[in-house]
């Protein structure tokens, strides 16, 4: 059995803590442009009838719902967190919309997911990866179980490349943006969400790290002046 890392369990308690206001404040800080970002990213999966796809890191199960909303009635839906808690407001979700038989969930990390080899057609993590301690071994955990052929799409915050947006983007990512979050949830969990995206690799060196582990075809898509950015790869035969 996978055990976390010191830095893994303390992410691990604060996702737990804050999984009553996740939702609430993903929505309200981002200003609903995640909404938008989740929609792009499951509408650039190719997935087949009797397809199986996987959503790491999937919270509360946002993309998860839209994985279901997007995709043929005939693709299974499998969502994994490593928080327990954030597990179990995504199935009281899932539960309430139409979409309850194609959606399950599992609390497993990034690092040792409960798959067999080769098992899904397509995967998606979204602001997630920025979270796995051991980010290489997420992603080759994550070709792992990937059928060949099958895609990887990651969802990511990155930062802006124009000083000026930068600029604008570290204020309210560093000042505001845990103000806020403590207003109606824990500040210092608001205060590691600019860190952690601040301290993630440049798309070149992620997207090298992307190929070392196997991954084919591998680009970084900019979103909105770069604030996020879409990660694509693909596990070649």
């Amino acid at each position: 059995m996978f055990r976390l890392s010191q830095k893994g369990e303390q992410i691990q308690q604060m996702f737990n803590t804050i999984a009553p206001t996740y939702d609430f404040l993903n929505h309200l800080l981002s200003f609903g442009i995640d909404k938008r970002w989740r929609t792009k990213t499951v509408a650039m999966l190719d997935i087949p009838e009797q397809g199986r796809v996987l959503d790491v890191a999937t919270g509360t199960g946002d993309v998860a719902l839209e994985l279901a909303k997007q995709l043929p009635a005939s693709v299974a839906i499998t969502g994994a967190d490593f928080s327990a808690e954030m597990v179990a407001r995504g199935e009281q979700k899932i539960a309430q919309s139409p979409y309850r038989d194609r959606i399950n969930f599992t609390v497993a990390p990034c690092e040792d997911l409960p798959f067999p080899d080769n098992h899904f057609d397509g995967i998606t993590i979204a602001f997630g990866i920025r979270n796995v301690v051991d980010r290489r071994l997420g992603l080759a955990e994550l070709w792992r179980v990937a059928k060949p052929e099958g895609q990887l799409l990651i969802l990511e915050f990155s930062t802006p490349r124009s000083a000026l947006f930068r600029g604008l983007y570290h204020l309210y990512f560093k000042r505001i943006l845990p103000l806020i979050g403590g207003l109606f949830s824990q500040y210092d969990a608001y205060k590691y969400l600019p860190d952690s995206v601040l301290e993630f690799p440049t798309s070149e060196q992620f997207c090298e790290t992307m190929r070392s582990v196997g991954f084919s075809d591998v680009r970084c898509i900019p979103l909105t002046f770069g604030i996020a950015s879409i990660y694509c790869g693909r596990k070649r035969s």
